[in-house]
């Protein structure tokens, strides 16, 4: 079995290096372009819901978020991953600015650093992850590494930390209210300044991308008449110093595309202007604040 170990490590890195290669290429992703945050997303979920973020909830699985998937850290103190998976208001925002200010604001010498930090992040994760699978028992002979398990016993799985489940106010809910009107109102106004104040950096940096996509594309995707038909709260746990809440949200609104600094159904262009017919949206949204802090939005899926 020693001799198949470093076959192993190496078969183990062209993984790695596709892996990176779709991390740090958003652009592979298939976007909204064309379309709001309500109701029309390609991706079925997004974002992070601190140690429930994989768990089925029975809205659709969050496919894109920043938060480590389960078993790839260690448990430490009841609490899986490290800092950036505790704490949402830390994750995405290296991304976030590394995407908004590094690539989009320093024009074409921001696209050369970009490119190079970007070259120095992966080598620095591929000599870690070699490094810490050297260190777990894949060195030549398993000299020095880490005892196998035993061959034959089905390691029993640890229990996944979830949190301690809590109530919230009626309160609350009046405050997810709040915030998704004025997240819709804040994406038809591509008003990333107000969109800082009411979301984690992690999903402020999806809407920018999907912001800058539509700009690319010469459209932008208006929102109005939103109207809430239903509002519940579906759970809410507390993580730490960490308070999370989901709420299912029903809604209408008026949700048309119209080329950058044109009218409705301006002929020639290939965009969704209905300005009159109201889209009926259902998404699974999820709130964090620190103890005493304010609400933020942390995750959308669909339902």
């Amino acid at each position: 079995m020693s001799r198949q170990t470093p076959a192993l490590r190496w078969r183990l890195l062209p993984s790695l290096f596709l892996c990176l290669a779709l991390a740090f290429a958003p652009s592979l992703a298939e976007g909204r372009a064309g379309s709001s945050f309500g109701g029309h997303s390609s991706f079925s979920g997004m974002g992070s819901r601190g140690s429930r973020t994989f768990e089925s909830n029975r809205a659709a699985p969050i496919t894109r978020s920043m938060t480590q998937t389960p078993g790839a850290a260690t448990s430490l103190g009841g609490y899986g991953g490290g800092l950036f998976h505790r704490h949402p208001f830390l994750t995405g925002l290296f991304g976030g600015f590394l995407g908004s200010m590094l690539f989009h604001g320093m024009g074409g010498f921001g696209h050369v650093f970009g490119g190079l930090l970007q070259f120095l992040l992966i080598g620095f994760l591929i000599w870690f992850v070699v490094r810490l699978i050297a260190g777990r028992g894949f060195s030549r002979g398993g000299m020095g590494g880490a005892m196998p398990r035993s061959v034959g016993a089905a390691a029993a799985p640890a229990a996944l930390y979830r949190g301690r489940d809590t109530t919230v106010a009626d309160s609350d809910l009046t405050a997810f209210q709040s915030i998704h009107a004025a997240v819709q109102e804040a994406w038809g106004r591509s008003d990333l300044g107000r969109m800082r104040a009411l979301m984690t950096p992690e999903m402020l940096s999806y809407f920018s991308e999907e912001l800058t996509r539509n700009t690319s594309q010469g459209v932008q995707n208006l929102v109005s008449d939103v109207r809430l038909l239903k509002g519940e709260i579906t759970e809410s746990w507390e993580e730490g110093d960490l308070q999370y809440a989901t709420a299912y949200l029903q809604w209408t609104a008026i949700d048309y595309v119209v080329p950058l600094g044109g009218a409705p159904g301006q002929a020639g262009l290939p965009v969704r202007a209905d300005t009159a017919t109201p889209t009926e949206a259902e998404e699974v949204w999820t709130f964090v604040r620190r103890s005493g802090g304010n609400w933020l939005l942390s995750a959308i899926q669909q339902v």
